[in-house]
């Protein structure tokens, strides 16, 4: 069993992304029907409704060897197949970082990714694309013992030589307390012999999206960078796995200061310190105040050695906890204290995630709605004015309506013109853009990876490999001021435009929106930092570990490369849609001009009464004002989901909406 706490968070979370889905939804297709919608918006909500339909809920399992990460997540987790499912004895278990999850759709199975692809320079995320370079051994969701089987796989392990060893960038341990993988009596190394695993297999909770990653001890150098760089970065929650019978080890520390804490007066929100076997206090020597006490000093200490509070450590014995649910031993259960853990993780990993789904959506939302809102308050300010200059009309000779069929006609062309000069600036707007698109060039960031891996290669000290990469991430950092500079521009020119219509034709004040680098800088910094904390980790290399430095530093200008590409995807975005609100007013603005130029020529004619047209702009009038309810009771649904949560610690409204 799984603890009840979790399992009412994960639904309750499920239920409400499900309905904030579902109410997104109808407003796109609501929006379609009444013609308030574009190509831009309807990209805009897609990317909203996207993102919610492939949300994801990330939490990481990380230690040193034979800490009992795999035997916490068979307690947490996996307890109602009724025995272990996760390889778990003494000694190293976990040889790969192991991604448990499951896609709807996708038949049960689980992929091992060859340690022989390290030597092809591909990440493991771009490996994913090639199916052929995994082994995959499919599963049985109605066998526990067939699952747990197929999972003994992970735990393979391979002979080779050093030199094979050190090809794959993997680090040789010179003594059996360094890190690293270890010689064997004949002269060989054993190695993992997978890099990666991924099991996809139907469970309540990984179908609702909690995606689970194991990982192997992080503090070798052989190590995957991409745990470093991308998975755990990425992880809602880290529980970070210590052994009460060992205490903080020196590589402990290491661990938590350079891959999960977040350091400098950081909140450590979703970080979690697990002092497991906690079993082995209870020798039958010491009565139970005492081992309660034993334990209460271990958290002190540990809390001290980590620098964080005595809350945020839990003392568990996974094992124990295993046992008491699949033997349904409610003191033992307790005993192992797993519930005070779960509860925590209940607390800390979906309320975490749900603020940050919360917060990008509102943003996005209120955008949308206040551009919608405007279209509507355009269309009804377009009415009012056109029955105010008909009702102008009552009484006056043709000569009068004449004169102002001629001024509506004036006015026409006087916009049509307008729009002109408008095509005139989307020409200028257009080479702005290049300027923008070159600055995030691709091609131009893979010359420079190209140069940076050529010094990679020829360095052969940390000095100059530091050297390398400074330069490397100093152009880095000079491309987003540039763009920054260049987005800028952009909006400058697109705020003239807009205060141009908005001063000669009345329309709407809006003012366009921005482009910030700020995230993409954040996570340049992150990943530079990352890369300076290796660095300075390392003396004058040795031979053997070449391999392993220049594997890491081709995972970093790879993650970099990745920040390119969300940039250059956002950037895209921005630019489809800085114009969006501009066009919509023109658009209404064009059909204003229009309608109130067919009106006056129906009546100059006479094939209309002035009467029969007011009455037909009075049901126009009425119809989007209920256009304008109907707006704000979708706009405030969507508002309620999004508020609905009493572990939130605070309430976000769609601004001038809620």
């Amino acid at each position: 069993m799984t603890s009840n706490r979790i399992e009412a968070q994960f639904s309750a979370y499920s239920d409400w992304r499900h309905g904030l889905f579902t109410s997104i939804s109808d407003l796109r297709q609501w929006l379609q029907a009444q013609e308030l919608s574009n190509i831009q918006v309807d990209q805009r909500i897609e990317q909203i409704l996207s993102t919610l339909r492939d949300d994801k809920l990330y939490i990481a399992f990380v230690a040193e060897f034979s800490r009992g990460k795999s035997e916490l997540i068979n307690a947490i987790f996996f307890a109602d197949f009724g025995q272990r499912i996760l390889p778990s004895s003494a000694g190293r278990t976990t040889m790969c970082p192991t991604e448990i999850m499951y896609e709807t759709g996708s038949k049960p199975v689980l992929r091992l990714l060859p340690i022989e692809t390290r030597a092809s320079g591909g990440t493991v995320s771009e490996l994913e694309g090639f199916p052929d370079e995994w082994t995959s051994i499919a599963l049985n969701p109605r066998s526990p013992d067939d699952i747990a089987q197929a999972l003994q796989h992970i735990a393979d392990v391979k002979r080779v030589t050093k030199e094979v060893a050190q090809s794959l960038g993997l680090h040789i341990a010179q003594s059996e307390t360094e890190s690293g993988v270890q010689v064997t009596e004949d002269g060989l190394v054993e190695i993992p012999r997978w890099r990666h695993a991924s099991i996809n297999f139907p469970h309540p909770l990984l179908e609702q999206g909690l995606v689970i990653l194991d990982t192997p001890g992080l503090n070798a150098l052989g190590s995957e960078p991409e745990l470093t760089l991308n998975l755990l970065p990425s992880a809602h929650a880290v529980l970070f796995v210590l052994a009460a019978d060992a205490g903080v080890t020196k590589s402990d520390i290491e661990v938590w200061h350079d891959h999960i804490s977040n350091g400098g007066g950081g909140s450590n929100r979703g970080r979690l310190v697990v002092l497991n076997k906690i079993d082995g206090l209870w020798d039958g020597l010491r009565d139970w105040n005492e081992v309660q006490s034993e334990i209460q000093r271990q958290i002190r200490e540990t809390a001290r050695q980590l620098n964080i509070d005595d809350s945020q450590i839990f003392p568990v014995s996974a094992q124990k906890a295993l046992l008491g649910k699949i033997k349904g031993d409610e003191r033992l259960l307790e005993r192992s204290r797993i519930g005070a853990l779960e509860d925590a993780l209940a607390n800390e990993l979906v309320p975490s995630k749900r603020e940050i789904v919360r917060e990008n959506i509102a943003g996005d939302m209120t955008e949308i709605l206040k551009g919608m809102r405007i279209v509507i308050m355009q269309r009804l300010k377009g009415v009012y004015e056109h029955m105010d200059e008909l009702s102008g009309l009552n009484g006056k000779n043709m000569d009068v309506i004449d004169h102002m069929m001629k001024k509506v006609r004036v006015d026409k062309e006087y916009f049509e013109k307008s729009l002109q000069r408008f095509q005139a600036t989307r020409s200028i707007f257009s080479k702005q853009t290049n300027i923008l698109y070159a600055h995030l060039d691709l091609q131009a960031l893979d010359r420079l990876i190209a140069v940076t891996k050529r010094d990679m290669e020829i360095s052969l000290t940390t000095a100059g490999l530091g050297t390398g990469m400074d330069k490397f991430f100093t152009q880095v950092h000079r491309t987003m001021v540039q763009v920054t500079a260049q987005a800028q521009e952009i909006k400058e020119l697109m705020k003239g435009v807009y205060k141009k219509f908005q001063d000669e034709h009345g329309l709407s004040n809006m003012k366009p929106g921005g482009f910030s680098v700020m995230k993409y800088l954040r996570e340049i910094k992150r990943i530079e930092s990352k890369n300076e904390q290796f660095l300075n980790g390392l003396n004058l290399f040795k031979t053997e570990q070449h391999t392993v430095v220049r594997k890491f530093l081709e995972s970093v200008v790879a993650k970099v490369r990745t920040v390119y590409v969300l940039a250059n995807r956002d950037a895209d975005a921005w630019l489809k849609t800085i114009m969006s609100p501009m066009e919509s007013q023109v658009r209404e603005h064009q059909i204003q001009l229009r309608r109130r130029l067919e009106s006056i020529k129906r009546i100059h004619q006479a094939s209309d009464t002035l009467e029969g047209r007011l009455n037909e702009l009075k049901h126009i009038r009425d119809g989007i004002r209920e256009q304008e309810k109907a707006l704000e009771i979708k706009a405030e649904r969507i508002n309620q989901i999004l508020s609905h949560d009493d572990s939130a610690p605070g309430v976000i409204h769609l601004e001038g909406l809620a």
